[in-house]
């Protein structure tokens, strides 16, 4: 969730910019509004609505965790051959630039398209 750059123009180009947004929002703001049911349904319905006030509690906090795995395994999956296609020409277009970067060219998965769009915009900031 981290490794994908926060540029907005990635969403005109990638899906999974969308996805990781929502994670990022999800990640940031559901474990606050979790203690916030929480403590409201103690407030409003009293001890004898414990359990339920836990229920709630525990199925909203477990949402974050669950965008991280999701995020997760699509970070792991192999990019379609069109993108893929285009990975390579990115790896290849940034070592003309700048000499030598470590990523795959054997199959690249998500994650390689996220740290190759991360050196292309640090590259981009400091060329400027």
């Amino acid at each position: 969730m981290d490794l994908w750059p926060n540029k907005a123009e990635l969403s005109q180009y990638f899906d999974e910019y969308r996805a990781v947004q929502i994670g990022r929002f999800v990640y940031r703001y559901l474990p606050g509004v979790a203690f916030f049911v929480f403590v409201m349904q103690l407030y409003f319905g009293g001890a004898n609505i414990l359990a339920q006030a836990l229920v709630y509690f525990f199925f909203i906090l477990s949402i974050p965790f669950q965008a991280v795995v999701m995020l997760g395994v699509k970070a792991d999956k192999f990019l379609p051959p069109a993108l893929a296609d285009w990975y390579k020409q990115g790896v290849a277009k940034v070592n003309e630039q700048d000499g030598d970067i470590k990523l795959t060219r054997n199959k690249p998965r998500y994650v390689d398209l996220a740290t190759l769009l991360n050196i292309s915009y640090a590259n981009s900031r400091h060329s400027h």
